[in-house]
């Protein structure tokens, strides 16, 4: 019975010890993703059936609950606005010269056409304050180590309830994600390219999105230009911008 309870007490040492730091190397990659404040340029290249075609766009970023994005090219998505403030969503049209505002369900809709949900571009909390992660191993992919960790939702309004994430052991930056349902079903594969230090952070210049219930060959999302931290004007979060 002794050499038993040893054995019980040395593996919840070590579950312990996973999950801490796994913890450690989440935080990190917070440090590096998060901010309070971002500008950026951005395009997102959609790999359809027919062909692919480029969605270039600005966007404004106020911690997780403030974001406004302009479509800047190309003409036929010119003008179309984006505004989040917390959970709400509206979208402008320049064509219609109305406001939609999405919601619910709906924010699993792609954006575009592409492999990006609205939910997916309105999520932008840090992973610790959504996920708790436990630490599966290491392993070498795309010639750099990377520590293998495992993430379960501790909210119930997440749009992935399970990730497993390929994270730089250097420069603690995901690179690679799989996104999973409550079934276990794999969602979408992201993987993350072009890594540079901006500010003091290392952060992934390219993401490559799969929905894996769709056809295709994915979504490129190409950042051009950001910059954190930055003084952003207060009329930029409200609804008057949308059709300014």
């Amino acid at each position: 019975m002794r050499k038993i309870g040893i054995m019980v007490c040395c593996l919840l040492s070590l579950t312990s010890y996973a999950t801490t730091e796994a913890d450690n190397i989440l935080q990190k990659v917070d440090q590096n993703l998060s901010s309070t404040n971002r500008v950026m340029e951005s395009s997102i290249t959609i790999h359809g059936k027919r062909g692919s075609r480029t969605i270039v766009s600005k966007t404004y970023a106020e911690g997780s609950t403030k974001s406004f994005t302009e479509y800047l090219s190309p003409a036929r998505e010119q003008g179309t606005k984006m505004l989040k403030l917390n959970n709400q969503l509206w979208i402008y049209s320049p064509s219609t010269d109305r406001t939609m505002q999405l919601s619910g369900h709906m924010l699993r809709q792609s954006v575009m056409g592409s492999d990006m949900s609205y939910e997916d571009m309105m999520d932008d909390r840090k992973l610790t304050e959504i996920y708790t992660a436990t630490l599966q191993g290491k392993e070498v992919y795309t010639n750099r180590n990377c520590y293998v960790i495992n993430l379960t939702a501790k909210t119930n309004d997440v749009a992935y309830y399970s990730q497993k994430m390929w994270v730089d052991a250097e420069r603690y930056v995901p690179l690679k994600q799989e996104l999973y349902a409550k079934s276990g079903q794999l969602l979408k594969r992201l993987e993350m390219s072009d890594i540079v230090k901006l500010q003091g952070r290392w952060f992934p210049m390219t993401m490559l999105y799969k929905d894996m219930l769709k056809n295709g060959n994915g979504t490129k999302f190409s950042i051009t230009t950001i910059e954190f931290d930055v003084t952003i004007p207060p009329h930029i979060f409200t609804k008057a911008v949308l059709k300014r």
